[in-house]
Order: C-alpha cells, then structure tokens, then sequence
C-alpha cells in the first residue's frame, strides 16, 4: 500500500559490486565508438567569421577535397541533385519544356488577329465614342 512505508534494505558491499558490474558491462555492449565523422547534408552549414588579425587563422590551410565536393553539391539546385522531384511543391516548375512545340507558323495552334475592313471601321468607330453602333 502507498500508505506503509517500507523499510530500506541497505545492500552489501557484494551487492552494490554486483550492480555497478551489470551497469558497467551494459554500457560497454551499448557503447559505439565513432571515428569517422562528416557534415550531415540535411543541415544548413553555419559559418562562423574569423578574428582577422589572428596569426594561425590567416595560415593557407589545403583544401579538403571531399568537403569541398560536398559544399558544391548542397549548393546545387533541386533539379541539378535529384532525379525526380522530392516534393509537391517542386512538381510546379519541374518541368520546363514545352508540352508542345510552339511553331509560329502552324495555324492549327496560333490563331493570330486577323484585321480586315469591317474590324478595322469597327475599331476606329469604337474608339471615338460611338455609341449608336454597339
């Protein structure tokens, strides 16, 4: 019952041994030990500004080639990285070739304003105001 309080037991020295033993060997078949490590592509890379006036910072350091590939490759646009699109916003805009082949001089798709006479005393009487020939 939550109203009895129970009386303490006090573990041995044996005991407490025992515990620490179990608490050391699972750390131990848990434990990883990493050795290689990478920027993770997934998150932005914050920068941050050196002290301009520091010796060891002005230093030429050689350019690490991998990183570098790896900073260009974030860099590059959605299209440039992946195949096919990750998103559904990146699906408006994907594509940007024309479905169709836009020939100027293919009349079956380009219907042009055509002016003959009609429209044209049309237009001009439209554009002073007639009112009697609308």
């Amino acid at each position: 019952m939550a109203g009895h309080p129970r009386e303490k037991v006090i573990p041995d020295e044996i005991h407490q041994n025992q515990i620490l033993r179990e608490l050391y060997h699972k750390e131990l078949r848990t434990q990883k030990l990493y050795t290689q490590y990478h920027v993770n592509p997934l998150r932005k890379i914050h920068t941050i500004t050196r002290k301009p006036m520091s010796w060891h910072d002005n230093l030429e350091e050689p350019a690490d080639a991998r990183f570098l590939n790896l900073i260009h490759h974030t860099a590059q646009g959605p299209k440039k990285k992946y195949p096919e699109t990750q998103t559904e916003n990146q699906e408006v805009g994907w594509d940007l070739e024309p479905l169709v082949n836009p020939e100027r001089h293919d009349r079956r798709l380009n219907h042009f304003r055509v002016c003959s006479d009609i429209t044209l005393y049309k237009a001009k009487t439209w554009g002073l105001g007639d009112d009697r020939h609308k």
